[in-house]
């Protein structure tokens, strides 16, 4: 799956939440993490880290600019 094909599946999960205050954004993230199983927490690990690798260069560039 392609960049924009996972974006544009992650745009239709995407969930947004308004916390009033840090604990109560920390127990929202605990309870959605908490809700996957451990496969998906490891699936959304390893996005996450491919994800970063593609940025990394660009955030390079721009420190050295």
């Amino acid at each position: 799956m392609g960049l924009k094909e996972r974006s544009r599946q992650r745009r239709k999960r995407i969930v947004g939440n308004v916390a009033n205050s840090h604990e109560e954004a920390e127990q929202w993230d605990l309870e959605f993490w908490q809700s996957l199983s451990p496969q998906q927490r490891l699936q959304a690990v390893e996005s996450l880290k491919r994800d970063m690798e593609k940025i990394r260069p660009g955030r390079r560039q721009e420190r050295n600019a």
